[in-house]
């Protein structure tokens, strides 16, 4: 059994506090900033320049906090929206829905390539190695800020919120540390990815879906063992993330089918 109580806040300065969950997003976006910008410097991906670069990182980060933060709110948690409609501003919290942000990210992408006249899938091949990092990342953070946490057991690895200081509310009994499952899950997707992005002859656009569909397939097998009763509509045992993450992995498979026919 772990007692967790673990302060969500890295460094405290007057009133700037500097979070575990802030930085994994942090990381995560200097890292796709990196990997984009060396691939423009080598030209690898046509009409991507540096100052290209500049611009497509700005678009995903308003993509990932606009589109997580709104379908977090209008799925899980539509109240907030009349009783206390700040909250949806306050990031360092916690509450990104990660379908919503994919959406988001993909909307922004998709105004970029107008302006700029990139394709798509060479660049969606290489960001989605980054943002297996930032999701390997964000759920290591999301069990510092015991949050999502998982179901009741029984088990010698089971996690106890009951004495933390820092959480306004602490669940009952002892808990899976479901965060940490899929934080493993987002790392093995990171090597799989990497494996392939690396290979040669591998279709534009067999990475991206990859991701979306190794994604998918994996969170709707982890969420077993988180509990989101509360946060999450049921219908048959399956929440609504497990279901969104079914009809991403159907979507992956249509989008790969068509590009190993596709000549």
């Amino acid at each position: 059994m772990f007692i967790h109580n673990i302060n969500p806040v890295l460094v405290s300065i007057g009133a700037i506090e500097i979070r575990y969950y802030s930085l994994a997003y942090i990381l995560g976006f200097l890292l796709a900033y990196w990997l984009l910008w060396k691939a423009a410097d080598k030209k690898l991906i046509e009409n991507l320049t540096k100052k290209g670069v500049d611009d497509l990182v700005v678009y995903l980060i308003l993509g990932v906090i606009i589109g997580g933060r709104l379908f977090h709110f209008v799925f899980y948690n539509p109240s907030a929206f009349w009783t206390n409609p700040l909250e949806i501003f306050y990031i360092w919290h916690g509450g990104m829905a990660f379908h919503g942000g994919l959406i988001g990210v993909l909307f922004a992408y998709w105004l970029f390539m107008r302006k700029h006249k990139v394709k798509f899938y060479p660049v969606a091949d290489l960001v989605v190695l980054p943002l297996a990092i930032a999701l390997f990342l964000g759920r290591i953070a999301n069990f510092i800020n015991g949050e999502l946490w998982g179901t009741m057991t029984n088990s010698n690895f089971c996690i106890d919120y009951s004495q933390n200081q820092y959480m306004s509310h602490t669940p009952e009994g002892c808990r899976h540390p479901s965060q940490l499952y899929e934080s493993v899950k987002n790392l093995a997707i990171f090597f799989i990815l990497l494996f392939m992005y690396k290979k040669e002859k591998v279709k534009d656009g067999v990475v991206f879906w990859s991701f979306i569909l190794l994604y998918g397939v994996l969170r709707f097998i982890v969420n077993f063992w988180r509990d989101d009763i509360g946060e999450h509509l049921y219908i048959l045992g399956i929440s609504t993330g497990q279901y969104l993450s079914l009809i991403m992995a159907i979507i992956a498979v249509v989008f790969l089918v068509r590009l190993k026919n596709k000549k």
